[in-house]
């Protein structure tokens, strides 16, 4: 992995000139009079092995963007190396919320849904769509950073457990993968269980110093919130495929660690999606440079909840 601060440098300066691939921009949702969009990146060359990446935006469930100079740099990355991307809006929950906490969960819980249910409604449109746009619906996988690793993976949790609205989506529909940097599932039943299906194999990165959005994951009676080690004892438990990278000495900056991962995704696809191995790998890595880490890196709920 190289310094993640000289990477987001080049990324924001790739952005701006733009990268040769077929975008357009779709309304897949109007909810409580906020439209939601999706932007939708395509490779010149499709094939029916092509995988479509659902992208859901980091900020916290305060803010982000589906279409920054960040992102745009990134998804020029992934059509690079063939993938189609949907990029998508949400909700925002958090917004104006104060002191959260395990004694004060509610604002979370609201925000967690509905941006999960924002990610399941932008699913049934891609599978509505899935001709017009060619995409093959056996491989559409879900990713995202922060706020967006916890609605991808909550958004699998749902479809496995039939919460939410996700009812909408065809009974025989299934993620091909989830792919998690700095995420959580939120729990009101205690550990995590996975009822009505296995989950889609998942590939998870977490700082094991992360402070935002915890590591180990934090509970109290029957509600959690279970980060990458907590999520790696279930999956260990029940013979569930995974591939996860721990991260000592790091906080909440593997959040953005997606562009210097393309190797380890495309290894993830070729082994887990396309062969369908259902193999469990875990690493973890000794500190690489704090010095280079974004301010954010030690940032905690209270920072941003205030």
């Amino acid at each position: 992995m190289k310094k993640l601060a000289t990477l987001l440098l080049i990324l924001a300066a790739a952005a701006q000139f733009g990268f040769a691939q077929d975008m357009k921009t779709y309304l897949y949702a109007e909810k409580d009079t906020t439209r939601l969009y999706l932007d939708f990146y395509s490779p010149e060359k499709v094939h029916d092995s092509t995988i479509c990446l659902v992208y859901v935006f980091g900020g916290g469930f305060i803010g982000g963007q589906r279409d920054g100079d960040w992102e745009k740099a990134y998804f020029k990355q992934l059509v690079e190396a063939g993938f189609q991307v949907a990029s998508i809006d949400y909700r925002l929950g958090l917004k104006g919320a104060k002191n959260l906490g395990i004694f004060n969960t509610e604002p979370l819980e609201k925000a967690v849904y509905m941006a999960t249910e924002d990610a399941i409604s932008a699913l049934d449109f891609l599978l509505k769509h899935a001709k017009e746009l060619k995409i093959n619906k056996d491989y559409i996988v879900m990713t995202g950073s922060s706020a967006g690793a916890i609605t991808s993976l909550q958004t699998d949790y749902a479809l496995c457990n039939g919460f939410l609205n996700s009812d909408i989506l065809p009974v025989d529909f299934r993620l091909a993968g989830v792919v998690a940097y700095a995420g959580a599932i939120f729990s009101k039943e205690g550990k995590v269980k996975y009822r009505n299906h296995a989950p889609a194999p998942t590939m998870m990165y977490h700082g094991m110093n992360d402070n935002l959005v915890s590591y180990k994951g934090i509970s109290f009676l029957s509600v959690g919130f279970f980060g990458l080690d907590a999520l790696v004892k279930r999956f260990e438990k029940y013979d569930f495929p995974y591939f996860s990278r721990r991260f000592e000495g790091y906080g909440h900056s593997i959040a953005v660690a997606g562009p210097l991962t393309i190797d380890d995704l495309l290894w993830f696809c070729r082994h887990y999606i396309y062969n369908k191995e259902k193999l469990q790998v875990d690493g973890t890595y000794t500190n690489l440079d704090p010095t280079t880490m974004p301010p954010y890196d030690y940032y905690k709920p209270s920072d941003l909840y205030k």
